[in-house]
């Protein structure tokens, strides 16, 4: 079996490509979605991120800034910028990127901004409704996987999925966004016993781990649906996965490489999302 590629950079760039005729009619109403991006100190892989961000909000048409301060401010003073862009009718999203500097509580940020402008959906009353089943903000990784499956038409219903991680930001979301597609899903972790035989009955297996090739031939079944969301560097500074792509490609139906798989699709639902604040007003 040769496994097929599910190409997020191909399905990001036509996403894109259809936002753009979406921004270009809502500037034709007066409305320019505007998205900020609040950047505390000099982390080498969010400003990276940062970068990425802004050039697709460009090419999309986004109204994009980025605010960029020290990694020194007080917590007060970031809270105080965050209620500024709450109240400033420009911008539609406001993302704070993580990681923040130690005196800076990270839970206190996110219940600061406006849950309608949480684009990146973290806030807890934007998961608490994934968590209900009735989703407004979805965080952008879990939501860019579940348009993956809807481009590559991969039926959920019923299938065993495995999700390995369970961090707010991939692993649970993850699990309620297949559970609302009547998968039925196991959360694994680090802690897990029998890790490899528990992911071998899934159909669909989704690794957020982040351990470059922790997933080997053994955790898999032959058919499966392989989802890599690691970003790890190799010994050489090569860009990886969780999953060692060479060994699990061959068992797989389908597998997202890396780079080039779930990454796109983050940053592009994170545009797809600012995009329907503006036009929830």
């Amino acid at each position: 079996m040769v496994a097929k590629l599910i190409d997020g950079k191909q399905l990001a760039n036509l996403m894109q490509e259809q936002m753009k005729e979406e921004v270009a009619q809502l500037k034709e109403r007066g409305i320019t979605p505007g998205l900020v991006v609040l950047l505390v100190g000099e982390d080498t892989a969010s400003q990276v991120y940062v970068r990425n961000k802004d050039r697709v909000a460009a090419k999309i048409g986004i109204h994009s800034k980025v605010e960029r301060y020290p990694d020194t401010i007080t917590e007060a003073e970031l809270l105080a910028e965050i209620q500024r862009y709450n109240e400033d009718p420009a911008f539609h999203g406001i993302l704070v990127q993580l990681p923040l500097p130690k005196q800076i509580d990270e839970n206190k940020v996110l219940l600061a901004i406006d849950p309608k402008k949480d684009v990146d959906g973290f806030h807890p009353l934007n998961l608490g409704a994934l968590f209900v089943g009735k989703p407004t903000k979805i965080p952008c990784t879990p939501y860019g996987i579940m348009k993956m499956f809807e481009y590559y038409e991969i039926d959920l219903t019923g299938k065993n999925a495995v999700v390995i991680g369970r961090s707010n930001i991939v692993g649970k979301p993850m699990a309620h966004l297949l559970l609302g597609q009547n998968a039925t899903v196991t959360v694994t972790h680090s802690k897990t016993k029998n890790l490899p035989e528990i992911c071998r009955q899934a159909d669909i297996l989704v690794v957020a781990i982040g351990q470059g090739n922790f997933v080997t031939k053994e955790f898999v079944k032959e058919g499966a649906v392989v989802i890599d969301v690691g970003m790890n560097r190799d010994e050489n500074g090569k860009l990886i996965g969780d999953v060692k792509f060479d060994e699990v490609s061959p068992l797989a139906s389908y597998i997202t490489p890396v780079p080039g798989g779930v990454g796109p699709m983050t940053i592009t639902m994170l545009m797809y999302q600012t995009i329907s604040s503006a036009t929830q007003e």
